[in-house]
This record gives C-alpha cells, structure tokens and sequence, in this order.
C-alpha cells in the first residue's frame, strides 16, 4: 500500500487520514480526492536525488494537473513551470511564478501565444525552426529581447506505449539533431534573441533509465558541437520529464534516484570531454510528483451479468478519466468501503459513457460487489482532472484535497447550467 493510504478498523480506504466513504457522503460521487503531503514527498524525492549536481531546477509539468492549489504548493517547495499554452502561461503568472522560472515549450504556438511570451519575458523554446523567423518578427516589432532555447529530437525510442512517446525519428515535436547547428546559427545572428539554453522530451511513462542515457548522450554531443562550431556555453539543458510511476506492481519502474546515478557522471564525462562552462540542468516532472497522489472515487449504481461477463457500472466514465480509455491504461481498484475483504470474484468496472470503449478495468479479482458501494480508482493525479469533459453532457466532478486529517474543497462540481454557461442561442431559433 503506498505510504498515504491506508486500510482503517472499518475496513474503509483512507487518504490522508481522512476516511474515503466520508468525503463521499458529504461530497458525494464522482470525486477526485488528492493528498497534499504526498505532492511534496515525491517533490522532495526528485528535488534530492539530484542534489549531487551543483545546480538543477524543477518546473514542473503543468499538463499533468494544473488545479491552482496543486500550483501553488509546487510553487512553494521551489518548483518552476514547463507551459505548453497560453492557459498554461496565464495560470503560472496568476500564481505569481516569476518569469525566469518559466519555459514555454508548447508546439504549433500561434504569434499570440509568442507575444504573450515576449510580453511577460518568458524563455521560449521553440518546436520547429519555423517559429524563429516569427518571433523575431514579433520582438522587433514590440522591440524587446526574447529569451529562447531548441527542443531537440534525439530519435531515441522511450520504449513506452505509442501515444506517450515524444522522442521517435518520426515524432511531430522538435527539431532533428542534424538541424539543431543550423538553427543556433541563425539564432545567433539576430540581435533580439538571446540564446540561453536547449531541450528534449522523449516521452512519458517511462520506465527504464535507457533511452534517458541514450538520449542525453546525443544531446550532450549536440551541446559539444554548439560549443565548437559556434563558441556557444549554454546557460540550461533541459533534460524534459517522463519519467514513469508504478501503476501495476507487476510493472518495472525507475525511481529519481536510479536516474541520477546514471545520468549524472554521463553528463559529467560531456562537460569534461566538450570543455563546456557546467550548464544548469532543467527537469520537467509531472506524472512522478502527482500520479498517485490522487484517487478517484466513484459509486455503483448497476451491477449486470451476462453469459459471458459480470459488468459493475458506475457513475463515472472516461469523461472523468480517459487514460484507460485512451491508452489502455492500468489503475488499480480498490472497494474502498471494503478494503479489507478478500477477493471474491472476476468482473469488469465500467463507466456511464455511452461508448464501448468506456471500460475503467477488465477481469479484475475484487470483493463482492453491491449497489452503492464505493469503488476508489488510484494514482490518477497526473492527466486525470485535467484531461476530464462533459461529454454525454456531464458535469465535470469536484476535487478536494486532504493534509493531515484535514480537507478542502479545491474545484466545486459543476453543474447542469455549467453544460450551457458559454452557449448563445440565436433569436430565429428560439
């Protein structure tokens, strides 16, 4: 059982202290349910397992879970922002990040986005070569300085499903290794772009420390040759994020610390081999810090057999989690209001969307299930709310968040006006 959940007298699921069958009485179903204090835990852990190199930042993912209360405790343990939209930029600015912590590394940005970025003196780092002839456009205009940086594709296989992989030869993000001197060429030409660093992303969900070496291998070389060619020091390497959690024990997993013994000396080996001025080195975590510090909490409200399969069926879809749906992905169930018993039977836990695909678990070996009992899908913090819609006109759920015992509600249910609140109907239609 991971750390900040637990199994009471009651044989009830606990968060955070607090018992998972009361936040849903008074909360009611679906729920998602986060623990402040395992954030900072798996915050601290990536933090330290890097503290042998003399200088590393931390921004944080945004695209895993931007909820502001999420935000502003990263914020306080000292983590920056990796944005890929302009919401994203808005958010880190509302929580008042200061823009030296923060990297715009979305793709297909639109000039808006690239002015936004310029205005609030962001780094930006750019997806295609295409990008640098507009910003420069865009500075000359408002006559301001960018900071910016290359997200580099080292065509390294993450060896993760295919949805999640960012790094292949063939991936739509960045620019290739054979590109990337040509671009810091151009770059260094123009007198309103400061170079400040480079990047890479190979993907998410990965779970050995391989292709992370492979691929900061090639980009150290790639640093080394800037340095040559061009008598470039780069301020930054980005490394990205991606780095998996344990969704199934069954899994293989790699911890922070696994990542630093062996990419540290290799980047050591570079800076030596290159003569480079040491870099600062970025990292962007999101599913390692936030993935399972949430559960989701859902009710049976239909338990159906066939000849062929027992279907319990719930009051939440893939509007409200996709990852199973969407990358057939792995969450482990709990009854959370029998947790304790033995497993009883095989039966599959699907969801009120009106999709074959809206499927949360197949054959799982789970207690005997009852109408309303309450069922707890876990490590759903990372592109669980964020990822959430109103499709089948929904209502998006509420999220709370526990420390300690204690409880806030962080995003209020929505309701039915919700459906309708940004939609105008025409006079002739009425």
């Amino acid at each position: 059982m991971r750390s900040h959940i637990r199994i009471n007298k009651k044989n009830h699921l606990t968060i955070g202290g607090i018992d998972s069958v009361e936040l849903v009485k008074k909360f009611g179903t679906p729920l998602y349910v986060l623990d402040e204090m395992r954030i900072r835990e798996r915050y601290k852990e990536f933090r330290d397992a890097f503290k042998n190199y003399p200088q590393v930042e931390i921004k944080y993912a945004y695209k895993a879970n931007s909820s502001l209360a999420v935000l502003n405790i990263l914020k306080q343990e000292g983590a920056g922002a990796d944005v890929l939209s302009a919401g994203e930029v808005y958010l880190a600015t509302k929580i008042n990040l200061n823009p030296d912590q923060i990297i715009f590394t979305g793709n297909n940005k639109t000039n808006a986005e690239l002015e936004l970025a310029v205005e609030k003196g962001i780094i930006i780092n750019f997806d295609a070569i295409h990008e640098l002839d507009r910003l420069e456009k865009i500075c000359k205009a408002n006559k301001k300085e960018a900071r910016i940086s290359f997200r580099v594709n080292p065509a390294i296989s993450p060896q993760t499903h295919e949805h999640l992989s960012t790094g292949l030869k063939e991936s739509k993000f960045g620019i290739t290794a054979t590109e990337a001197l040509e671009a810091y060429k151009r770059a260094k030409k123009s007198k309103y772009l400061k170079i400040s660093g480079i990047q890479m992303h190979i993907g998410s969900q990965i779970t050995s420390s391989v292709p992370f070496e492979l691929a900061t291998s090639k980009l150290l070389d790639i640093v080394g040759a800037l340095k040559e060619k061009l008598d470039l020091n780069l301020e930054f390497i980005d490394l990205g994020g991606g780095i998996g959690i344990r969704y199934n024990k069954e899994e293989p997993y790699i911890t922070p610390q696994d990542l630093s013994k062996k990419l540290i000396p290799l980047i050591e080996t570079k800076i030596e081999e290159y003569k480079l001025k040491r870099p600062i080195l970025y990292f962007e975590p999101g599913r390692y810090i936030l993935g399972d510090a949430s559960i989701l909490l859902a009710q049976v409200s239909t338990i159906k057999k066939t000849p062929y399969k027992k279907f319990i069926g719930v009051d939440a879809g893939f509007h409200v989690l996709i990852r199973p749906t969407l990358y057939n992905a792995y969450h482990e169930v709990i009854i959370a209001n029998k947790a304790g018993k033995p497993n009883y039977e095989k039966v599959d836990i699907v969801g009120n969307v009106c999709e074959s695909g809206d499927i949360f678990a197949k054959d799982r070996l789970l207690p005997k299930i009852e109408e309303g009992d309450i069922i707890a899908l876990m490590d759903v913090g990372a592109y669980g709310i964020i990822m959430s819609s109103q499709y089948n006109s929904r209502p998006r759920p509420a999220e709370i968040i526990v420390k300690n015992g204690e409880y806030d509600l962080i995003r209020e249910r929505e309701n039915f006006q919700d459906l309708i609140c940004k939609q105008h109907v025409p006079k002739r239609l009425k």
